[in-house]
């Protein structure tokens, strides 16, 4: 699917800016040679009066071809001169022509009938920085993540490395971003607070979004509370977010039992979950919810659906952000 059809037509919006300003760079350059060019004027109305004689001899049948080879000697012959013209009174040849950012599109987002990589590029960049808006989406990278946080040692209670167990759930996501695609499955990252849960799912979506793929993240409070103000018409403006939420490439829902609770938040919660699972679109939930938790807080149907169709990314340690502020 993509990014969704807001972030284009944004970066459309910056490619018609670029191309404006192109255009009124151009006529500048051309008023300021004009200026320092009197004969530049009279050579140009000769390169438009045999370009619009090559249009008329169009229909001129047989005797077109030889006229319109006379055109363009004539129409080369002009342009010649106002090279030598530009030249000689300091300018570059290409002085009087139409510089844009991207020479393959012309700034137009489009080149032989399909989007540009200009327009990618800048689609790209746009969903990162909406990425980032709300979220420490720049400095949550793969990269950036420290395995070293995490103790090598058995827990006592649970005879697991939390090191070991968060080294495989660390590559397990690297993988799940690389190989992503609408289709891949849902997962559910649980564990307490400040284990990295946030952390790694706004990583992969990082390199999710950087892939070109629609991606939605938000806390379960902030979410909820916009598609909530649409639906009660508290909210006006033209945004779907239910829309947006059900259909993007990959959702993720960060701190899932943080919102408050009411009819509504599972309801919403209930059909986010069952439709995405029915289109087979993915979902990253994180939650310091345990699955006991999470049926007690909502209801056995949203429980089971996550049980048996997410896969299950336990998080264990001690509380990363405690040890970071130590130190």
């Amino acid at each position: 699917m993509g990014y969704p059809a807001g972030i284009y037509i944004k970066a459309q919006n910056t490619l018609d800016r670029r191309r404006e300003n192109a255009e009124t760079e151009q006529k500048k350059r051309h008023d300021e040679a004009a200026a320092k060019i009197p004969e530049l004027l009279e050579i140009e109305k000769k390169v438009s009066e045999t370009g619009l004689a090559a249009v008329k001899a169009i229909g001129m049948g047989e005797n077109a071809a030889e006229y319109l080879r006379d055109l363009s000697k004539q129409n080369l012959e002009a342009q010649k001169i106002r090279k030598k013209l530009l030249t000689a009174a300091g300018f570059t040849p290409d002085y009087l022509e139409y510089h844009p950012v991207c020479g393959t599109c012309s700034d137009k987002g489009f080149a032989s009938g399909k989007p540009c990589a200009c327009l990618e590029a800048l689609a790209r960049s746009i969903a990162l920085a909406e990425l980032s808006e709300n979220s420490p989406a720049s400095t949550s990278t793969f990269e950036s993540f420290n395995l070293e946080y995490y103790p090598k040692t058995a827990d006592p209670e649970t005879g697991i490395s939390p090191y070991r167990r968060m080294s495989e759930i660390f590559k397990f996501c690297k993988d799940y971003a690389d190989d992503f695609s609408p289709h891949s499955p849902s997962l559910y990252m649980h564990g307490k607070t400040g284990l990295g849960k946030t952390h790694l799912s706004l990583a992969t979506a990082v390199r999710i979004v950087s892939m070109g793929f629609g991606v939605i993240y938000g806390s379960a409070q902030n979410l909820i509370g916009k598609i909530e103000r649409e639906h009660f018409g508290r909210n006006k403006n033209d945004t779907d977010t239910e829309q947006a939420v059900l259909n993007c490439d990959l959702l993720i829902v960060d701190d899932l039992g943080a919102e408050f609770s009411t009819s509504f938040t599972v309801s919403t919660i209930y059909n986010i979950i069952n439709t995405r699972l029915s289109k087979g679109s993915p979902v990253i939930i994180s939650t310091n919810l345990t699955p006991e938790e999470l049926e007690h807080r909502y209801s056995e149907r949203i429980a089971s659906r996550i049980a048996g169709n997410y896969i299950s990314l336990q998080f264990f340690g001690r509380d990363v952000r405690q040890l970071k502020r130590m130190r």
